[in-house]
This record gives C-alpha cells, sequence and structure tokens, in this order.
C-alpha cells in the first residue's frame, strides 16, 4: 500500500521544517514546497535518506498568484494528499503606523490571500475525497493583537476566523481541521522581519521542535484550536461559550436597549 502524502508550505525552514521531519517518521510521503529550491532539495534528500519516504520539491513564490495556483492545482490535482500544512507566511515588528505600504501588501498577499485560496482548495479536495486534515499555522496575536504589529495580527486572526467558518462544513464531510496558535517561537521569522528573539524574556520564547510536537498531539487530540502553551485547556473552553454566546445577539432587528 502507498503511503499517505502530505504537503507543506514554508517548508524549508523553521515549522514547516520541523512538521516535515515529523509526519516523515509517521509514514506520509512529502510535497515540499517553498522558494529555496537549494534548501528544499537538501531537505527531501535528508528526509528520503532517514525515513525512506519519497518526497517531492515544489519550488513556488506564493506572493505570486500564478506559483499560487500551481500550489492549488497539486492539493487538487493528487488524490494521495491527505494532509495539508497552511504554513508559509511572513511578519513584521515596525509600529503598525510606520509599516511600510509594500510591506503590508506583501504580507497580506502571503499571509492571508494565499493562505485563503490555498486553504480553500485543500477543503474541496479533501470533501470531494471524503477525507484529509486541514492545518492553518496561526498565531497567539490572532486573540491577542495588542502585543504585536497590528498587520501580522491582523492577517493571522483572518486565519483563525476562516478555521471558525470552516470547522462545520468540514467536520461533516469527514475532513480534519486545525487551527494552531503559537506564541514567540525560535524560528528564522524573527530575523527575516528584523527582530531579535534573544531580546524576549526566555521564559516566553518555545523551541520550534517542542511546539511542533504539541502541536500534533493536539491534531491527535481532535482540538480544533491549538494553543501550544496554555496551560490549562478550560480558558480556551470558556474564551469559545464567551465568543458563542454573544453569537445570537450581534445581528437583530433593533438596536439594543442603550442606545435608545
Amino acid at each position: 500500500m502507498s503511503n499517505p502524502k502530505a504537503l507543506i508550505t514554508g517548508a524549508s525552514a523553521g515549522i514547516g521544517k520541523s512538521y516535515a521531519q515529523r509526519l516523515a517518521r509517521r509514514g506520509y510521503d512529502l510535497v515540499l514546497v517553498a522558494r529555496d529550491k537549494a534548501r528544499l532539495e537538501a531537505l527531501a534528500g535528508e528526509l528520503s535518506h532517514d525515513t525512506g519516504v519519497n518526497v517531492e520539491v515544489l519550488v513556488a513564490d506564493l506572493t505570486q498568484s500564478a506559483d499560487v495556483a500551481l500550489v492549488e492545482n497539486k492539493l487538487e490535482g493528487d488524490p494521495a494528499i491527505s494532509f495539508f500544512l497552511n504554513n508559509a507566511g511572513i511578519a513584521t515588528i515596525a509600529p503598525q503606523l510606520q509599516t511600510p505600504v509594500d510591506v503590508i501588501e506583501t504580507l497580506m498577499y502571503l499571509n492571508v490571500t494565499a493562505a485563503t485560496r490555498l486553504a480553500l482548495a485543500a477543503g474541496r479536495a479533501f470533501t470531494a475525497r471524503g477525507a484529509g486534515t486541514l492545518v492553518n499555522m496561526a498565531s497567539a496575536v490572532a486573540l491577542s493583537p495588542e502585543r504585536f504589529n497590528g498587520v501580522y495580527s491582523a492577517s493571522k486572526a483572518a486565519l483563525l476566523a476562516l478555521t471558525h467558518a470552516l470547522t462545520k462544513e468540514l467536520t461533516e464531510k469527514g475532513v480534519r481541521i486545525q487551527a494552531v496558535l503559537p506564541g514567540a517561537t525560535r524560528t528564522e521569522i524573527w530575523e527575516r522581519s528584523g527582530g531579535d528573539i534573544d531580546k524576549l524574556p526566555p521564559e516566553r520564547v518555545m523551541d520550534v521542535d517542542e511546539l511542533v510536537d504539541a502541536a500534533l498531539k493536539g491534531l491527535d487530540m481532535g482540538e480544533v484550536i491549538t494553543i501550544p502553551s496554555l496551560p490549562d485547556i478550560q480558558d480556551l473552553v470558556d474564551a469559545e461559550t464567551a465568543r458563542q454566546k454573544l453569537s445570537p445577539n450581534t445581528s437583530r432587528s433593533h438596536p439594543a436597549a442603550r442606545y435608545l
């Protein structure tokens, strides 16, 4: 029997690379997507040698619509793909009012437009097949946007909202969905955004492999939202309960009494 196959965006380093290593050990063949061909090929060779799985390399710049389409076509056209890690993204740490417009446009295209297109492509593919796993890599700042650059936080909040919106539709059709909300994680995204993670208190920074192990455990446990560092899951349950309680009263035929 052939192995299941996982497609991972942002696979050349950091969270994507760690997922690739762990999914290979779980017996998944892989499709690795990123811009850096040399890094992808080196990782593919390493994983094939160490685990014996088959690894494909798909070089794509997901800030370009045509390259997003290539990955959409792969997700929908390869029936062996049963796991999609929607991970590619960039960050910026500048104060939001000083964030350059070109940075905003690139970040929002990659983190929101491309991520949304690919999530929906995976959703279409997996519901047609009656099975599959979609993991959206969001961020804890989706819940606490005041703690980071507002543009980045907003992009991750969009991915969290998309996960909430897709949950019922996908799970009814046999598809697992999860949003992972990491806090500060030791990856290259900090240096690329102009930051220095070593300036953060060490007790706030998680190792990338620990993050991915926790996220996969959360997936195995059936969590739709996984916050790897959250000590008490009841805090998340309470927040979700409060959110759901608001829902029926957010659209009514007349204003609330206090506005009259």
